[in-house]
């Protein structure tokens, strides 16, 4: 990330807002959290506590993935849904664009995944000394003419560019990929379009959608 241009803020894109905590939509191209630098600093959470000064950032989506962020509100709000994201008890789905045709339509890419530290912050697949990571996906469209696939995602395990390196070590890196094996769009075609939780306060189900921007 030698050059961070991040979007202009016009607002956050609330999906979703309680006295507990915070849906919002995070654009292409802004950092969850802030970076190293001055440079650096502008990014979702500092944006989000413009308006929002207790809000505590609960998961992160890479600087290059757009979609659906959830905040809490409060300390205790926020050990609550962190302890969901680390039980695995929250459901996420995200869209993707690759390139090529899958062999078959769904399916489970279970492979182990590392840091590759020299070239960080890169990850990689490695069978021996790799953390478990698990994605399911699913075929929704091909496109012929581009040669392209629409695909569900849905990742089990939470790993650090997880569903990057997963589609590219099947043959299909997801387009505006620079790490991970291809360049031909303008933005990397991954969003986290739904969420779905058990709200930690009222135990109502949550279910939150993103509009797919590509």
């Amino acid at each position: 990330m030698l050059h961070y241009k991040p979007p202009t803020n016009t607002g956050l894109d609330v999906l979703y807002k309680d006295d507990y905590l915070l849906v919002v939509n995070k654009p292409a191209g802004l950092l969850s959290v802030p970076g190293r630098g001055p440079e650096k600093q502008d990014c979702l959470i500092s944006r989000t506590q413009e308006q929002y000064p207790t809000a505590l950032i609960v998961h992160r989506l890479d600087m290059s993935t757009s979609g659906i962020l959830v905040l809490a509100l409060d300390k205790d709000t926020h050990r609550q849904l962190s302890g969901l994201f680390q039980q695995r008890e929250v459901s996420k789905h995200y869209i993707a664009v690759v390139t090529g045709r899958l062999e078959l339509n769904r399916g489970c890419i279970d492979k182990p995944m590392i840091c590759d530290w020299p070239n960080r912050p890169r990850q990689i697949i490695d069978v021996k000394q790799g953390k478990p990571a698990q994605t399911h996906y699913e075929l929704l469209q091909y496109d012929e003419e581009s040669d392209t696939s629409r695909l569900k995602l849905t990742p089990i395990t939470g790993r650090t560019h997880q569903l990057r390196l997963h589609c590219q070590s099947i043959g299909h890196p997801i387009l505006g990929d620079p790490l991970y094996g291809d360049v031909a769009a303008k933005r990397l075609l991954l969003h986290a379009a739904n969420i779905s939780f058990k709200h930690p306060v009222t135990n109502k189900t949550m279910n939150v959608s993103s509009e797919v921007p590509f």
